[in-house]
């Protein structure tokens, strides 16, 4: 994985129909998106309370 990206995928679930979580190595803030076909979305995941979830950035993921 290089190092220099800023978003990297967590999860992904789905083929043609696609949940993904991204998590920005910057902020720690990680985004839900979703596409089916050619459409899609993206917003920010929040917790119960409605904050924003946040992983902190020294976690390393694999791509």
């Amino acid at each position: 994985m290089s190092k220099d990206k800023r978003f990297i995928k967590a999860y992904s679930q789905g083929a043609i129909s696609c949940v993904e979580i991204w998590i920005d190595r910057e902020t720690g803030v990680n985004y839900m998106f979703v596409h089916d076909g050619n459409a899609g979305g993206l917003t920010v995941l929040t917790d119960k309370d409605g904050k924003p979830v946040v992983t902190p950035v020294s976690v390393d993921y694999e791509e």
